[in-house]
């Protein structure tokens, strides 16, 4: 008998009911499997809240997810890696397959590095991908960071992801020096000497501190067992237990999301993990799995066997470390040597200490603390999902290009001997230009990208005011002519507008009615100051009754214009900045 019920036009009780279809053998098993795990493991709550959660669709989130992926392809191929290397600097005799190292005394981890490269099948494809890997991985953190930074997603309650990704960043750079110098190799080698030299730059204890990671003089035996050990436990273990945190308050606060459409403080637009998210994701890792092997099988990186293996005696000048180390290096080469001195005994180096051993914790340690200053400054204390356009926040993006202008100016001095060779210049003069940039070109790009982010918020109010121009020139009954603009959409139109006006912190009364000064007065001054300089200059969105000046004729613009503010009121400033397509 068939299982399967008439239509309902044939059915003979009206009571009558389609049985449902019999579950597929496979589905049975799958259910059996899971309810097992659930009973001994309670998983099915947090997997369905997990498989539940909504991403916002936009192409500038795939920057944390290129990182995330890259460090996973980092963790897969550096433990294929470890199958061969071997992490020690005793001296033995190469007698491998590549013919001009053959007879040359070398240390065991070279010798390795140079056997995962001719001797073990694949084994050069895979050190080529976990070194363009570890780039792509810092690459990646970066420009999610300046994603984070210039659209305002750090802000409450999101300040201390903010924080991790900082460490992160940081970390991320000390893993890659750490993974640069296992070959022991004539280049990392030379990174490990100054290294040395960079940690007895440090006032007193410099020399002990030296002695207690090199287990006695440079280069000696143990300072490549102990950067293995720090290269693929401690600081993994740290990497991936600060992405799982991170991951884990993006959860917990959700998503930010660009303005649009229905998006609000208090909701995510986007899609669901299973089945849509889930498949975009993993399409997206082989991809960037894809486009690293390419990159990986088409251009070599790091050929240690042309470099030869470490020798004290033959440092070679054209030596430069990998470009995210760059920026410290060119501010070694910009400090001047007046810096360095002697007092009550000791010889201070501050020409080196200071780019060398403090440049990365202070930028770094100022990054973590602008989501704080911001908020003190500012006295916005409220929660944010929603982001900022950047040119609506003309002061935070000029600072970010600012500095970015200042990195550039450190990264472009690391390059000064090889600009002064190239296009025959000199290098003291060279120098000169990049130290007195180091200070004028900053403050340039902050005005500049300023006057930039005002300047558009202008064109976007006159776009709201006026509509765009269409071309078309009308007469008048009067014998006038102007060009006729066609009013915006109001999808469009909201983008424009549903940012909030932001006004300076007005000073408080240092005193109080005793003339007692308060023992916060010069604090809150230099608050109300920093604020000042923070919104003097704005450009506020248009407001309904502006809206609706525009759209009348001179009589009528004069009499909205002259009404008072409170006929504007917060019920008209809110209903224009309403979800399009939402009644009031």
């Amino acid at each position: 008998m068939s299982t399967h019920t008439a239509p309902s036009a044939d059915r003979l009780r009206a009571d009558d009911h389609r049985p449902e279809a019999p579950a597929s053998p496979g589905a049975k098993a799958v259910g059996g499997v899971a309810g097992w795990l659930d009973d001994r493991t309670g998983a099915a709550k947090p997997i369905g809240y997990l498989m539940k959660k909504v991403f916002p669709d936009h192409w500038s989130f795939m920057l944390g997810e290129v990182a995330m992926y890259s460090m996973i392809i980092c963790l897969i191929t550096g433990t294929f890696l470890t199958f061969w290397y071997i992490p020690s600097a005793g001296q033995i005799v190469y007698d491998g397959s590549y013919l001009p190292l053959r007879g040359v005394t070398v240390s065991e981890a070279y010798a390795s590095t140079v056997d995962i490269s001719f001797d073990i099948r694949g084994g050069l494809l895979i050190r080529q991908i976990h070194h363009w890997a570890a780039l792509m991985f810092i690459v990646a953190i970066s420009v999610h960071m300046l994603r984070v930074f210039f659209t305002g997603a750090f802000r409450k309650p999101r300040e201390i992801n903010w924080v991790i990704g900082c460490i992160l960043s940081m970390l991320a750079l000390v893993e890659g020096f750490a993974g640069y110098s296992l070959p022991d190799d004539l280049l990392s080698g030379t990174g490990l000497r100054a290294a040395e030299g960079f940690m007895r730059s440090v006032p007193v204890v410099g020399s002990y501190l030296s002695y207690f990671l090199f287990d006695g003089a440079f280069p000696g035996e143990a300072i490549i067992p102990r950067l293995y050990s720090v290269h693929v436990l401690l600081l993994p273990a740290i990497l991936v237990g600060l992405f799982v945190a991170h991951i884990g308050l993006v959860f917990i606060h959700k998503h930010t999301q660009y303005p649009g459409p229905g998006k609000t403080n208090d909701n995510v637009v986007g899609f669901p993990v299973m089945p849509v998210y889930a498949a975009k994701a993993g399409g997206f890792f082989f991809i960037v799995f894809g486009a690293t092997v390419l990159i990986s099988a088409l251009v070599t990186i790091n050929p240690i066997w042309a470099y030869g293996p470490y020798d004290p005696s033959a440092v070679t000048a054209g030596a430069q470390p990998d470009w995210y180390m760059g920026f410290a290096d060119g501010a070694l080469r910009l400090l001047p040597g007046w810096l360095e001195f002697e007092a009550f005994g000791f010889t201070f180096s501050f020409n080196v200490m200071i780019g060398a051993i403090l440049l990365i914790p202070v930028m770094y340690g100022l990054m973590a603390a602008y989501p704080f200053l911001e908020r003190w400054v500012t006295g916005d204390e409220r929660e944010h999902h929603l982001l900022d356009r950047p040119r609506n926040n003309p002061t935070r993006t000029g600072l970010g290009v600012g500095a970015l202008t200042m990195y550039g100016v450190l990264m472009f001095a690391s390059a000064n001997d090889l600009m002064a060779i190239k296009l025959g210049l000199s290098i003291n003069d060279l120098t000169h230009i990049f130290r007195l940039g180091f200070f004028v070109f900053p403050v340039i790009a902050f005005w500049v990208t300023k006057r930039i982010c005002l300047s558009l918020q202008r064109r976007d109010r006159d776009l709201v005011l006026h509509g765009r121009e269409t071309g078309r020139i009308v007469r008048t009954a009067d014998g006038k002519f102007f060009e006729q603009h066609e009013p915006l959409d109001e999808y469009t139109r909201w983008l424009l507008v549903q940012h909030e006006k932001q006004e300076p912190l007005q000073l408080t009364a240092g005193a109080d009615e005793h003339g007692v000064v308060s023992p916060t007065a010069g604090k809150e001054k230099l608050r109300a100051k920093l604020s000042s300089f923070y919104f003097k200059d704005r450009i506020d969105p248009v407001t309904p009754a502006e809206l609706a000046a525009a759209h009348h004729d001179g009589h009528a613009l004069e009499s909205i214009e002259a009404a008072p503010q409170e006929e504007t009121s917060r019920p008209a400033l809110e209903s224009s900045r309403r979800e399009p397509g939402k009644r009031p």
